[in-house]
């Protein structure tokens, strides 16, 4: 097994001389602002589309590795880079942000769901922190609100389908728990940040933990009950297990002993369902019953439920003690970097086939950025190395 000091090594020298310098300073766009972030293997552009996603969450990378890191100037300059561009061309005259942008911020997509918000809204918080920004602070509370606001309030958010077999979804919830807690950490304690979090833990385990199945489901009828069709019976593993880690890391704010262990729960279940014993990584998809899946990537390997895993059984094992996590952390730690990391060119591969091999050489798209595999690169370091300096 890999120890402390190797773990904390592949980490930290990860982020810092492999992650970071695949996608900077190539992935800042100064003719038109922004970044662009849809590269090749080896950091050949092949797409000029930016995602909106992308300029929130990667500004939000940059901005937090400033403030718990070092204070290196191009992290704030790329930053502030990002965010600039955000402001100027993906905000909608709604107020609500756009989805996917032409490189000079022409408007190409609008979706009906609000996840662009809560990316902006973490980004602004931790410039606020970095910068002492109250305009920012301010401005990462309204996007936060209209966040909740549009995914909450019922009957705005325009309706996906009829009113024939009505559904809600995990994503929302745990997006508004991750989204508090980085505003929590950035801007300090809120009342409406703590009420938002024991809104979203209270319907995730009302609505969505099934302890008698074994499952963290991803849609649900609207009290919660089991949707025996396609939609209704497919889980995520990956999803589920990074929702799994934001829970145990509240319960570690808290020093909640039953948050964390709901959380460990919630590892378990959806690692039993989805690791793969015969070629090793997590599949996509899964049905709840053991039936066949209907999407048909259902047991392709893509990289950010490995990131998530990777976090979360660590932080199951530093919070626990037990020797179980450690195992599964070694185990889907290992896997990955031998399947998904590329030494010639550095960075990770998104997708695999299931036996491991790379599908596509892409280290960037619309929806891979440089976000899930330096979170997690970040966070793992800080979980292992004292002081912990992110609560």
């Amino acid at each position: 097994m890999l120890t402390r000091r190797e773990l904390i090594s592949a980490y930290r020298d990860g982020l810092l001389e492999d992650t970071v310098p695949f996608w900077f300073p190539r992935s800042v766009d100064r003719e038109h602002g922004g970044f662009l972030h849809c590269f090749d293997r080896d950091g050949t552009l092949v797409d000029t589309d930016k995602s909106v996603w992308a300029q929130g969450r990667m500004s939000w990378m940059l901005l937090t590795l400033y403030n718990t890191v070092e204070k290196r100037a191009e992290w704030l300059d790329w930053g502030e880079h990002g965010l600039a561009f955000l402001e100027r061309h993906c905000v909608d005259a709604d107020g609500r942000l756009f989805f996917h942008v032409e490189r000079d911020g022409r408007p190409i997509r609008k979706r009906r769901y609000a996840f662009s918000e809560s990316f902006a809204a973490i980004a602004h918080a931790a410039h606020a922190r970095a910068t002492g920004s109250d305009a920012s602070a301010a401005r990462a509370v309204d996007l936060f609100d209209r966040f909740t606001q549009w995914n909450f309030t019922p009957g705005l958010m325009p309706a996906k389908y009829t009113d024939t077999r009505p559904a809600i979804g995990l994503a929302p919830r745990l997006i508004t728990i991750a989204t508090a807690q980085e505003l929590r950490a950035n801007l300090g304690p809120d009342a409406r940040f703590t009420a938002w979090i024991d809104r979203c833990l209270d319907d995730m385990t009302r609505l969505f933990l099934k302890p008698d199945l074994g499952a963290v489901m991803e849609t649900v009828g609207l009290n919660g009950q089991i949707l025996d069709h396609f939609d209704g019976r497919t889980l995520n593993p990956g999803h589920a297990i990074e929702a799994a880690w934001f829970v145990m890391h509240e319960g570690r704010v808290r020093g909640d002993a039953s948050l964390v262990r709901r959380g460990c729960d919630m590892l378990d279940w959806m690692w039993e369902r989805g690791w793969d014993e015969e070629h090793g990584g997590l599949y996509y998809f899964r049905d709840l019953h053991g039936r066949p899946v209907q999407e048909y990537w259902h047991d392709m390997k893509f990289w950010w439920p490995h990131d998530e895993a990777i976090i979360a059984t660590l932080l199951a094992c530093e919070t626990t003690g037990d020797e179980k996590y450690r195992r599964w952390h070694q185990l889907v730690h290992t896997w990955s970097h031998r399947h998904f990391a590329d030494p010639q060119h550095g960075e990770w591969f998104g997708y695999l086939h299931r036996d491991g091999s790379v599908s596509s050489t892409l280290k960037g798209n619309l929806w891979k950025s440089f976000f899930h595999h330096p979170r997690m690169q970040w966070y793992c370091w800080q979980l292992l190395e004292p002081p912990e300096v992110y609560t």
